[in-house]
């Protein structure tokens, strides 16, 4: 297996989650893209099965508890561009960065704690290489007005 004692995806499998199918672009990019030894994810936004799983502003009608949930939802949706670029999870060496952008109203600033639910489970996921750089910044709307968009670069 190489890097990992256990499989990227099946630690995945053990949270009861699963990498989804690569969610479609709402515009004119690329779910992931590859340059030299790194992968860059687009921006992923909560959708699952092409549905967002929320909508609105955290701090107004999206809960801190759903805005997690939201942020492992982009995440396992950055996970799914990054293997469709690559593969096999197996091959990642390390999690670079994150960047998770959360649509809040102006004075909430729990972004950091959202943030936590893409660090979180890449750290369940890849272990020790999932510790990550981040930024976790508030913004005033995300697209289809959900309220969490998260991007991921890694090494592979």
């Amino acid at each position: 297996m190489g890097l990992y004692e256990i499989h990227p995806e099946d630690a995945l499998a053990e949270l009861g989650l699963a990498v989804p199918e690569v969610a479609k672009p709402v515009a004119a990019y690329v779910p992931a893209i590859r340059t030299g030894n790194l992968v860059m994810t687009s921006g992923q936004i909560p959708v699952r099965a092409g549905v967002p799983i929320a909508t609105g502003k955290v701090g107004d009608t999206v809960s801190v508890e759903l805005a997690v949930e939201a942020a492992q939802q982009c995440t396992l949706n950055a996970i799914a561009a990054v293997k469709a670029e690559i593969g096999d999870l197996a091959l990642v060496k390390r999690v670079v960065k994150v960047v998770a952008f959360v649509a809040s109203t102006p004075d909430f600033t729990g972004q950091p704690q959202v943030a936590n639910g893409a660090s979180e489970l890449l750290g369940k996921v890849f272990g020790e290489r999932g510790v990550h750089a981040r930024s976790a910044v508030g913004v005033a709307v995300l697209p289809l007005d959900v309220p969490v968009e998260v991007e991921i670069t890694v090494e592979v």
